[in-house]
């Protein structure tokens, strides 16, 4: 289908009755995919991004100090999933099996067992008991980033951190995205009285200095991810709530509107069929800044030491780590370069985001790439 549409730089399709009669019969949500599809920095920031998150869903089974199967005596084992005791392999102990000790990898890889392990043979909280190095390691083929003061594979926090701030990012940016929607709605589409001390408590309330409330908040109780991300949606509603005021406000005295009201429709219907479908651009392109301001404030909090609690992997607790240990390189160029690398991507992806939607910008029937 892409490859029918003209490119944006030109205005003879216009004059192809066939040409126009494409561009009518695909649906605005497809002309949108197309008009980002056509900035190709964003587009691209979306499928590696994506692909990333995707790899990072997967964690346990790319760094895990765990074998994904073993086969011991005839059976088959699954410790990824499902934790044995030492005796099961022939240790002397009923504790949870170490397969880092290399009694117990001697033992599941004797003739006629085996182990198959994952990629990287740590999970974000091993300890290298057996370096030949003081922490922190630089790179190794057992630490292909090194390790961290506390000898934990850099690779590995990376990667579950990386996780857990775009798990978190979503979440905070889902509940931004309700809390925004609804204030500004009710605002908007009442006007009025409504909006007037809808407007001052909302100003009232983002004068507060969020950043040191998240301080003093996080440093009085203790850190959980649940309540930081109380902490966090406790603010990130608000510059939302303004670009949605702000469409409700011009939709609502459409003709559309209009009529819906001549036709008998509540306040509610007109709201949730008509007035929110076509004020949901400014929603949508918010969504890859909130996700970036989101994982911007979860760092700065794990950098303060007031983020998730230890020993949880985060992207500020490496920065902090990399500030403290300046000898070992490899933790600071890491850390920087995951969480330069993502907030770049969430960036392109709202400016592509931004553009496509925008039908008012140049070229924008389908093109307008850059």
């Amino acid at each position: 289908m892409s490859s029918l549409i003209p490119a944006s730089n030109s205005t003879a399709w216009a004059d192809d009755p066939a040409a126009v009669t494409l561009v009518a019969s695909i649906s605005p949500w497809r002309r949108t995919w197309l008009r980002f599809k056509a900035q190709r920095l964003g587009y691209w920031s979306l499928v590696i991004f994506t692909a990333l998150f995707v790899i990072s869903l997967f964690g346990e089974v790319i760094c895990n100090d765990k074998p994904l199967v073993v086969r011991y005596e005839g059976h088959y084992f699954f410790p990824i999933v499902k934790a044995y005791p030492e005796a099961t392999f022939g240790g002397d102990f009923p504790t949870k099996a170490n397969y880092l000790d290399p009694y117990i990898r001697s033992r599941i890889t004797t003739k006629g067992n085996f182990a198959i392990y994952p990629p990287n043979h740590n999970y974000y909280d091993t300890i290298d008991y057996f370096a030949s190095q003081p922490f922190p390691e630089p790179p190794s083929p057992q630490n292909w980033l090194g390790t961290d003061q506390f000898g934990r594979d850099v690779l590995a926090r990376l990667l579950y951190g990386f996780r857990v701030s775009v798990l978190m990012a979503l979440a905070l940016t889902f509940s931004g995205v309700v809390f925004g929607v609804l204030a500004g709605a009710v605002q908007g589409f009442y006007g009025g009285r409504t909006d007037l001390i809808g407007q001052r408590l909302i100003e009232i309330w983002s004068s507060m200095p969020d950043l040191y409330l998240l301080i003093i908040f996080a440093s009085i109780f203790e850190p959980t991810l649940w309540l930081l991300f109380i902490l966090l949606s406790m603010f990130g509603w608000l510059l939302l709530s303004d670009y949605v005021r702000a469409e409700f406000l011009r939709n609502r005295s459409l003709d559309y509107v209009k009529a819906a009201r001549t036709m008998g429709l509540s306040n509610g219907e007109i709201n949730w069929r008509h007035v929110l479908p076509n004020s949901m651009t400014a929603v949508i392109t918010f969504l890859p800044f909130r996700m970036s301001a989101a994982i911007l404030s979860l760092t700065s909090l794990d950098f303060l030491g007031l983020g998730v609690p230890p020993p949880t992997p985060s992207l500020g607790e490496l920065v902090q780590e990399g500030k403290n240990n300046l000898d070992a390189w490899w933790i600071s160029i890491s850390a920087f370069s995951a969480l330069v690398v993502t907030l770049l991507l969430l960036t392109f992806m709202g400016d592509a985001l931004r553009n496509a939607l925008d039908t008012r910008s140049r070229g924008s029937a389908f093109g307008g790439g850059k």
